[in-house]
């Protein structure tokens, strides 16, 4: 079992390398180099000193991730028999994926590790830029863009800018932050003498230069105003509107005053996907949103829970929910994702009988979607007509046994024979796979829309339609059926 050290070359300059870095190139018989494309490799070069580089990886695999582990493995597979050297452009730690698999890897097989500090390229590229990273820095992966978001407030270093491409895919995900204009600076070769580049350009131009290669960061400067808010903006409004000095309707709003709101919103979210109003639906989604992270700043303000709670929560809940996905289950359907998702979500909720589980279907729930989800949670044992038949022979039951009912005055039966109507018929609704409260809907839109002809038509007439008999409303309501109203 050899011994594994791991230097960094700096950013470039000579004067940048360590004594020790130096000691250990020059008394290695195993040199690695990740890269020989670093303007401190010639020094090494001219010492005679021998290397092998893993430039040949970055070509014969497809992604940077197999490229890092590749080298880890060939690290690690050397470092078990001998002793090795491993040299990084600037500080091993900062910005080398590699070789943070390379110390997994090294715990893992108990192989001996050293890493010796040295200038990390960032310390020059704050240098070239003058800036203070006490204000806030973000130091960001170009190919990690999607998983470490910028932070638009604070300065950002996009690191490992390799070439033109990169640089187009890190200025299309810059824009969904930052403005097409917003003045950015190109840094090639930070703090080596001679070969360091430094242009300051609009973001949209920044794949435009020939010379991008493996030494360029981006730095992007804090903005003041932002090209489009995220989710920690609206929490941030919502803690100024019912702070001290905030709004005066919105700090008196209670979890009880919201409810209304927070219906209201959810049924303009359904109007907006039914008209298929994309504009609208973005609009109505941000709505709802609102109503959530005002419930969570007043539940916060009394100590109880906050956002954060929130949205840990309900993380939380669907991955436990999903274990086909995030687990060892196996779901083929989405019918076997839907009894997963009960077994679990009862076991959760100690529900320990199906009763149970009706029980927890909330009562403020609108009554035929209740209706429906009761329905639905029997069927699951088996308790269900054969077919659909039997559910429309039970609504003809139903409806028979109102009318030995409803010319008396037995108001109470009157009322449960009703319901019962309605409770058959939402089962008819779950053997056709019909959400009720949305068919009901729908024949309510089209009873509106019929009878605004016959209101139409009845103008055109010069009657109105209290005037009309019974007949004749309903020759008008025939006529908005065969306009197919």
């Amino acid at each position: 079992m050899g011994k594994l050290t791991i230097v960094g070359l700096g950013p470039g300059s000579l004067d940048d390398l360590t004594l020790g870095a130096v000691r250990e190139i020059e008394n290695a018989k195993h040199l690695y180099l990740r890269t020989k494309h670093h303007p401190t490799v010639k020094y090494i070069e001219d010492k005679g000193i021998s290397y092998t580089s893993f430039d040949d990886i970055y070509e014969s695999l497809p992604t940077f991730e197999e490229v890092y582990q590749e080298i880890a493995n060939r690290i690690i597979g050397s470092a078990k028999e001998y002793d090795v050297v491993y040299a990084v452009p600037g500080h091993p730690l900062v910005a080398e994926n590699a070789v943070q698999r390379i110390l997994v890897l090294a715990r893992q097989k108990n192989i001996e590790v050293k890493v010796l500090n040295s200038t990390s390229f960032i310390d020059a590229v704050l240098k070239t830029l003058s800036i203070d990273p006490i204000d806030g820095l973000k130091i960001i992966d170009s190919l990690q863009l999607e998983k470490q978001k910028v932070d638009v407030s604070i300065h950002n270093i996009i690191t490992q800018v390799y070439n033109r491409r990169v640089a187009s895919d890190v200025k299309l995900k810059l824009m969904e932050y930052y403005d097409d204009e917003t003045e950015v600076v190109l840094i090639r070769a930070a703090g080596v003498e001679g070969e360091e580049k430094v242009e300051k350009v609009p973001l949209y131009q920044i794949d435009k230069f020939e010379w991008i290669d493996h030494l360029t960061s981006l730095y992007v400067p804090p903005v003041l105003k932002k090209p489009r808010y995220e989710f920690e903006d609206l929490i941030s409004v919502m803690d100024r509107l019912r702070g001290e000095g905030g709004c005066p309707w919105d700090r008196e709003q209670t979890h009880e005053s919201l409810k209304q709101y927070l219906l209201e919103e959810s049924y303009e979210v359904f109007e907006a996907i039914d008209e298929k109003d994309s504009e609208k639906l973005c609009e109505e989604l941000g709505d709802v949103l609102l109503q959530v992270v005002f419930h969570a700043c007043i539940a916060s303000e009394d100590g109880q829970f906050d956002i954060k709670d929130v949205t840990n929560h309900i993380t939380d809940k669907m991955i436990k929910r999903h274990t086909h996905i995030f687990g060892n289950d196996v779901c083929s359907t989405a019918a076997d994702v839907l009894e997963n998702w009960e077994k679990i979500k009862r076991k959760e909720q100690n529900l320990k009988s199906v009763t149970d589980s009706m029980r927890h279907v909330p009562k403020h729930m609108p009554a035929l979607m209740r209706s429906l989800k009761v329905q639905s949670k029997a069927s699951r044992v088996g308790f269900d007509w054969d077919n659909i038949e039997g559910a429309i022979d039970k609504v003809n039951e139903e409806i028979d046994e109102f009318k030995e009912v409803y010319k008396s005055e037995k108001y109470g039966k009157i009322i449960e024979e009703l319901g019962d109507i309605l409770f058959a018929v939402v089962n008819v609704c779950r053997f056709e796979d019909v959400i009720p409260e949305f068919a009901l809907n729908d024949a309510t839109e089209k009873f509106i829309k019929r009878f605004e002809y016959m209101e139409k038509k009845a103008v055109k007439l010069n009657v109105k339609l209290e005037n009309m008999s019974l007949n004749q409303m309903n020759s008008l309501w025939n006529e908005a059926k065969m306009n197919k109203l």
